[in-house]
C-alpha cells in the first residue's frame, strides 16, 4: 500500500502532537491497491485504522470516496489489485463557543501565558458529546480576548490532558506565545513530568519505553503498541520508581514523546497499568473510589515565550491520588 497524507484527520483523541492542534481541514488520503479482492469499506476500515468503518462508509455515501478519479457511492464495491482509491475528509464543523464561569486552579499567569493544574473529569475543548463545560469555555471566562488565539475551536491550547487525568495545563495568551510555546512541545524542550501510582511492583527502579502507539485495530476508542509500518508512531517514555507500596508503585514518568494515551499505554504494556485506569487496566479495583486514573501531570518546564526565563510549574495532587496514597501507605508501610 503507498499512502498520501495532506492533512491530518484524526482529531478526536485527548492528547495529540502540537502541530495536530491547528484547526481542522480537509484532508485528502490517497492508496494505491496492491492486493485486491475485499469489499471498500472493509479495504479501507483496513488501511486506515484511524477512521472507523461506519465513518468510512458514511464518507462513501456522501461521495468522498472515488476509485481511479471516479466518485464511488456504493460500499459494496470492490477493491482491485491496481486501483487508486482517494478518500476527502471534510473539516469539521466549527463550534460555537461560549464562556462559562467554571472555577480554574491557576499555578502561573502572566499577560502571555497562563499555566493551570486541570482536575480530572474536565475536557480541554469542545469536541462532538461534550459541547460545553470544557476547560476552553472556562478560559474564556477568565481571558476574553483568548477568542482566536491559535484557531477558533481550540482558543490558546498548545497541549492536551485526558479527560480523567489531571495536572499542569499550559495556555497561550497571545499569538506569540502560542507559536513558542508550540515550537517547544514540538522540539521536546518543554518538559513533562507525571506521577502514578501502578499495579505490580517493577523489578528495576528505572527504564526506559520505545514503543510505537497507534489505534487499536478493533476497538477504535484505544490506543495500543502498533508497529510503525501498521501506522504506529514513536513513542518514548522514561520511568523511575518513586515508592514501593505492596504490589503497587508511585511511579515518575518523563515524556519523550507525546503520543495519546502514551503513559496509560507504555505502563500497561510492560504489566503495570495505571491504577483507576477504565480501558487499560482491565477493571481491577483497588478499594478506593477514585474519579479517574491515578495520572498527574506533576510538573511542566517550560521557556517563558518572551523573557525565555526557564518556569517550572508544580501541580498539587489531587485529593484522590492523596487519598490513594495514604490508604496505600497504611496498608503496606
Amino acid at each position: 500500500m503507498t499512502a498520501i497524507f495532506d492533512s491530518n484527520f484524526d482529531k478526536d483523541l485527548d492528547s495529540l502532537e502540537p502541530e495536530q492542534l491547528e484547526e481542522p481541514a480537509a484532508a485528502a488520503i490517497e492508496l494505491v491497491v496492491e492486493a485486491g479482492g475485499d469489499r471498500l469499506d472493509r479495504y479501507l476500515a483496513a488501511q486506515l485504522p484511524n477512521l472507523s468503518r461506519a465513518r468510512l462508509q458514511k464518507l462513501i455515501e456522501q461521495g468522498q470516496v472515488s476509485v481511479n478519479g471516479a466518485v464511488c457511492r456504493s460500499k459494496k464495491g470492490v477493491a482491485q489489485a491496481g486501483d487508486r482509491l482517494t478518500v476527502s475528509i471534510p473539516p469539521a464543523a466549527p463550534l460555537d463557543l461560549q464562556a462559562e464561569a467554571i472555577p480554574l486552579d491557576i499555578l502561573y499567569e502572566d499577560e502571555h501565558l497562563i499555566i493551570l493544574n486541570k482536575p480530572v473529569g474536565l475536557v480541554v475543548h469542545p469536541a462532538p458529546g461534550h459541547a460545553s463545560g470544557t476547560l476552553v469555555n472556562a478560559l474564556l471566562a477568565h481571558c476574553p480576548d483568548l477568542q482566536g488565539i491559535g484557531g477558533v475551536q481550540r482558543p490558546g491550547i498548545v497541549h492536551r490532558l485526558d479527560k480523567d487525568t489531571s495536572g499542569a495545563l499550559a495556555i497561550a495568551k497571545t499569538d506569540q506565545a502560542h507559536q513558542h510555546l508550540q515550537a517547544q512541545f514540538k522540539t521536546k524542550t518543554a518538559r513533562r513530568t507525571y506521577l502514578a501510582i501502578v499495579y505490580g511492583a517493577p523489578r528495576d527502579e528505572s527504564g526506559k519505553i520505545d514503543a510505537p502507539i497507534g489505534r487499536h485495530p478493533i476497538d477504535r476508542k484505544k490506543m495500543a503498541i502498533v508497529p510503525e509500518e501498521r501506522g504506529g508512531r514513536r513513542a518514548v517514555t522514561h520511568w523511575q520508581v518513586q515508592e514501593r507500596l505492596g504490589n503497587y508503585t508511585l511511579m515518575q514518568f518523563d515524556l519523550e514523546t507525546g503520543r495519546t494515551h502514551q503513559i496509560r499505554v507504555h505502563s500497561a504494556h510492560i504489566g503495570h497499568p495505571v491504577v483507576g485506569d477504565p480501558v487499560y487496566s482491565g477493571g481491577k479495583s483497588v478499594g478506593v473510589n477514585l474519579p479517574g486514573q491515578a495520572l498527574h501531570a506533576w510538573k511542566l518546564r517550560l521557556q517563558h515565550p518572551i523573557s525565555e526565563k526557564e518556569i517550572e510549574a508544580i501541580a498539587p495532587l489531587p485529593n484522590s491520588f492523596s487519598t490513594l496514597l495514604r490508604v496505600l501507605r497504611q496498608r503496606f508501610v
